[in-house]
């Protein structure tokens, strides 16, 4: 074996002496950088280690002056707590700095405890596990679509913008079922660029996998549709021979390597224990001693370096030859106006649907006429539902653009079946590759489903819209299991969330307009099952006041003696109650997005909901849990704190006192029994 002492004849090394020693020498980087930050996950990159040096240094194409170009492969650390297997390639990539491996884990470093998309070189915040694979297998999606929407609408040929998707995932990231839901989807849409290599290293945090779990994951990924290899993943041909078949096979494909962890180490090979710990320093220097390093922390010889980065040379003129490319593209104007439009988010001045006036619409079908609209203007609107499309009104998207499929690879509808985990993971991942505004619907009640998804969503400053229907107890006979009461404030407590409840079909419209316009977040649109009256406003006072978040819809003479501040389904039912109350002076006031209404200075909010007269009243079919913030420590409340049952919506709206006279008689009690300053 060459150690340290023999590296003044790197140059003559075997080529396997070069890529062993290499292998050792960032084992003991990584080990060095956990200890120093003493904390952090150690096992995990060492049994890793083999297949991303192997991939990184011979595989992965990539700029090394650009890690966000265009046209790069894409590489997903599902198993997210190996991040400093992943920051010590970036490193010697040159994104990341020796003094950034120093800093791991330390505030501000750009080497956080998991991997964080800002970080150059990582293309997804992961470590709540199995959430990357999900990512990855979306942007796999994303480079298909992608490249077919964009030949459509330009009429060149846009092979040069294909790129493959690796994911490297572990043991725990496949006993989270979002990883076999979104595997299903990658087989049946027959995502051949996608590589997955399992590190099967059979421990985790808590003990050896046999434990908890006894499945043969290569028959179930031969089920879904993927084509399986098992390897020894500590063996670099073995490796490359897996690589190189996965790219010439028309699946999906998996690579199961049997690893151990803490491979190399002195006397820790395959202690679970080290999963999530650093090494002891006496283990660490006799792991050096085994593996042929140098005592000294951090040691990188400049060979290695070099060896490393062998490939470079030929990255950079496969970047300048893809440049000509794009340069000629670009010459297109139907090509440079869909680029700007996808890529650099320029979108167009949008034209909204009409709808008709005094009728009464379902915000639900608001938002399928809207998407409708706007998705003609914007072909890189894509997304789909939970196999809710007739209830989401996505069913018309759906058969105007297709179901993406391998038959069909430029369809914009994804039919993800009852898959809603799987289904938010898949957009936030088209929504990391760039080019696309994705979507996905289904019931609010099911947004549970959607949480983990739509956190990562919010931490990534992603833009995924959540199209969540079906938003009250007026769901009705479909029961307490349908019918959504914390759902609303549950999101709203999400950072980074725009959520909308819009309270017609214009407010709809223009509230799907902001989502479209907002690039750096995602939103959730909350949309009502039971037809709604149109609010009487014209559309640019409904413009201007869900842009503000909250705008007055219907006001008094004089100051109010009563503010009435509703969303949704209950901002009609606010109007006709203030008109019951016609011997106070009343204001009605809209919150179509909380977010952007506390984003307002204290003296514009003051201009809608004033803090210092009047009865503030809220009104929400929905916990009142949150909003004392809007109606202060003397308003009155009005919502639902606890399960609905099964019934007609009537009956419902009857028994929890949403109806304009019981609403009328909470309103006046609570004027006759509190102390109203009114000027």
């Amino acid at each position: 074996m060459k150690t340290y002492k023999d590296i003044d004849s790197f140059s003559v090394w075997k080529p396997e002496e070069r890529d062993d020693f290499s292998v050792r020498v960032l084992k003991g980087i990584i080990l060095d950088g956990i200890r120093k930050a003493n904390s952090g996950h150690s096992g995990g990159p060492l049994s890793s280690i083999d297949f991303s040096f192997i991939l990184f240094s011979e595989y992965l194409n990539f700029d090394p002056e650009d890690p966000d170009w265009f046209g790069r492969d894409r590489f997903v650390l599902s198993a997210g707590h190996e991040s400093m297997l992943l920051y010590t390639l970036l490193f010697m990539i040159g994104w990341l700095s020796m003094d950034d491996l120093k800093q791991f884990r330390q505030f501000n470093s750009k080497t956080p405890g998991h991997p964080e998309v800002s970080i150059p070189g990582v293309e997804a915040t992961t470590g709540p596990l199995g959430q990357g694979v999900g990512m990855g297998i979306g942007m796999a999606v994303g480079e298909i679509i992608f490249k077919k929407i964009c030949e459509r609408e330009s009429g060149i040929d846009t092979s040069f913008l294909s790129h493959k998707t690796y994911i490297l995932c572990g043991d725990g990231d496949m006993q989270e079922p979002v990883v076999l839901g979104a595997s299903s989807l990658a087989g049946h849409w027959n995502l051949k660029d996608i590589t997955m290599f399992f590190d099967s290293n059979d421990a985790q945090i808590s003990g050896k996998t046999d434990r908890v779990d006894s499945t043969d994951y290569g028959k179930i990924f031969e089920g879904l549709g993927w084509h399986v290899q098992k390897i020894d993943g500590h063996n670099h041909n073995e490796i490359r021979d897996a690589v190189q078949k996965a790219h010439i096979i028309e699946k999906p494909s998996l690579i199961i390597g049997k690893t151990q962890i803490a491979h190399g180490t002195a006397t820790m090979e395959g202690n679970h224990e080290t999963h999530g710990m650093p090494l002891p320093y006496e283990e660490i220097d006799a792991t050096k001693e085994k593996l042929g390093l140098k005592k000294d922390t951090f040691y990188l010889p400049k060979e290695v370096y070099s060896h490393f980065r062998h490939r470079f040379t030929k990255l950079a003129e496969m970047r300048t030859s893809w440049d000509k490319l794009m340069d000629s593209a670009m010459e297109k104007s139907a090509f440079n106006q869909f680029w700007n439009m996808t890529v650099k988010n320029k979108l167009p001045k949008l034209t909204y649907p009409e709808f008709e006036t005094g009728s009464h619409i379902a915000t639900r079908k608001a938002f399928g006429l809207a998407l409708d609209t706007f998705a003609i203007q914007l072909p890189h609107i894509v997304g789909g539902s939970a196999d809710l499309e007739p209830s989401n009104y996505t069913s018309n998207f759906a058969e105007t653009y297709g179901d993406f499929s391998k038959l069909n690879p430029s369809g914009r509808n994804l039919a993800f079946g009852v898959r809603e985990f799987p289904m938010a993971a898949i957009c936030n991942g088209l929504s990391l590759h760039k080019g696309f505004i994705p979507f996905g619907g289904t019931f609010l009640v099911f947004s549970d489903y959607l949480r983990p998804a739509i956190r990562l969503s919010a931490i990534q400053d992603l833009q995924v819209i959540y199209e969540l229907t079906h938003d009250s107890f007026f769901v009705g006979e479909d029961g307490p299991t349908h019918q959504p009461v914390e759902h609303i404030m549950s999101l709203r407590t999400v950072p980074n969330l725009n959520v909308y409840r819009p309270a017609d079909a214009k407010e709809t419209a223009v509230s799907l307009e902001c989502i479209l316009q907002d690039t750096s977040n995602p939103s959730a649109i909350l949309l009502s099952r039971q037809g709604l009256p149109q609010l009487n406003c014209e559309i640019e006072e409904i413009k201007a006041g869900v842009r503000k978040g909250g705008y007055i819809v219907k006001d008094c003479a004089g100051a109010p003696d009563i503010i009435i501040i509703a969303t949704g389904s209950e901002v009609s039912l606010g109007i006709e109650v203030s008109s019951r109350l016609e011997d106070y002076n009343c204001r009605v006031v809209s919150i179509p997005c909380w977010e952007k209404y506390f984003q307002l200075d204290e003296k514009e909010r003051g201009n809608i909901i004033p803090l210092d007269f009047g009865l503030r009243v809220s009104i929400e079919a929905g916990t009142t849990l949150g909003w004392e913030r809007l109606t202060g420590e003397n308003g009155l409340n009005i919502g639902l704190n606890q399960f609905g049952k099964s019934a007609p919506n009537k009956d419902l709206a009857e028994e929890y006192g949403f109806v304009p006279e019981k609403l009328e008689s909470q309103i006046r009690d609570c004027m006759s029994h509190q102390k109203v300053v009114i000027e």
